[in-house]
């Protein structure tokens, strides 16, 4: 059975008042447009990912590069929109389910998400609910008379979003009932037999307004760990230098078992601290044969694998490398750009800094380069 992601991400953004929509607003260097795009992807199911933007933000999506997503500009209205995806994805022979997500909801948990993959199996429908908890007020011409009173409250609740669907059901709902959509895609579903209702989560709440993003953005700090690298590599004749994956034009190179390149073996170390996922040295370890001589940005991007899968995203890097030589203020920027590169970040979330240690030491006496790191990291969910 084969999933596929719709995003909606075609609206005006009109109440969250900004000249940046709300999908491409960011937290940590990401859009809520990648957030969950990378979330979505921790699932194996999930075999397409289709977004649904709006014209006018045709730059900004494309400038996010997202790959192996499928971009459909979006019509005037949520049900348009939808049913642009939904046309383009009923001719797929490999789709047979499709979960339909608002872009504003990005704080959705896995365990909710699994639970909506798991329960589609055996239902027409599941869409997340959560029940009304405040008291319900009905305003009528210039009077407030109370609408709900007690247990009647119990009978109200409000939907979110991932709602799943049999493609073909919901494809054919659009296509007939267009004119009885209202809000969301279980509108549409005059009978609700088969259909299964499960409960949603409070942090999934739908981002209108800068208050709400904000909420998110506290969630989200509330959320984060800080880790610590650290290396030093000895300096001798007849080996490459490596620093921050940049080949550097040399007479010495770093000894070690890999290609000695302390910059990033630093920011692999304090990623993986951060994220409570061990060391280098129990990941790569310097006995095994195949990590003779290899890359280090091999070694960078199959930690970055690691912690994507685990719901880990970088929020910033600070660096400080110490050497008597070479001078890195000369290779500081593309320094950034492939560090950036490499961990799928924007360069303004990093920063180097050359250190000497005042000619003292093995350092001092250019017998050594060290490198030292502090990243934080955020959790998804």
């Amino acid at each position: 059975m084969s999933f596929c992601l719709i995003i909606l991400a075609a609206g005006n953004s009109h109440r969250f008042k900004s000249n940046i929509g709300k999908p491409y607003q960011k937290i940590a260097g990401k859009s809520l447009i990648e957030i969950n795009v990378n979330k979505a992807r921790q699932f194996t199911e999930i075999k397409k990912i289709v977004l649904v933007y709006n014209k006018k933000d045709s730059k900004r999506v494309k400038s996010l590069k997202l790959k192996n997503v499928k971009m459909i500009l979006g019509g005037k209205t949520r049900q348009k929109s939808t049913f642009k995806a939904l046309k383009y994805l009923n001719n797929s022979k490999n789709i047979s389910k499709v979960l339909i997500h608002d872009v504003a909801r990005p704080n959705f948990s896995s365990k909710l998400f699994y639970s909506i993959l798991k329960k589609i199996k055996k239902a027409r429908a599941v869409v997340p609910k959560i029940n009304i908890q405040d008291a319900v007020k009905q305003k009528i011409d210039s009077s407030l008379n109370e609408y709900i009173l007690g247990k009647n409250r119990n009978n109200l609740f409000l939907t979110q979003t991932p709602q799943a669907f049999n493609l073909k059901e919901i494809y054919h709902l659009h296509k007939i009932n267009a004119n009885k959509y209202k809000d969301d895609d279980i509108s549409l579903y005059m009978n609700l037999n088969g259909v299964k209702f499960i409960e949603g989560e409070k942090n999934n709440f739908k981002i209108t307004d800068k208050a709400d993003f904000q909420n998110l953005k506290n969630i989200y700090k509330s959320q984060q760990s800080v880790g610590i690298g650290f290396d030093v590599h000895r300096l001798v004749p007849s080996r490459k230098l490596y620093l921050a994956g940049l080949k550097i034009k040399s007479t010495l190179g770093t000894l070690g078992h890999s290609d000695g390149d302390p910059v990033l073996h630093s920011i692999t170390d304090a990623i993986l601290g951060a994220c409570k996922l061990g060391d280098i040295g129990q990941i790569f370890s310097d006995k095994n044969k195949k990590f003779k001589n290899i890359r280090s940005t091999i070694l960078l991007q199959k930690v970055m694998d690691k912690i994507k899968a685990k719901g880990y995203f970088i929020n910033n890097i600070d660096i400080n490398i110490i050497t008597q030589t070479p001078k890195i203020q000369k290779f500081k920027y593309k320094m950034i750009e492939n560090i950036a590169k490499l961990c799928e970040i924007s360069n303004k979330q990093i920063n180097i800094k050359g250190k000497t240690t005042e000619k003292l030491g093995v350092v001092g006496k250019e017998k050594a380069i060290a490198c030292e790191v502090i990243t934080s990291v955020i959790k998804y969910d």
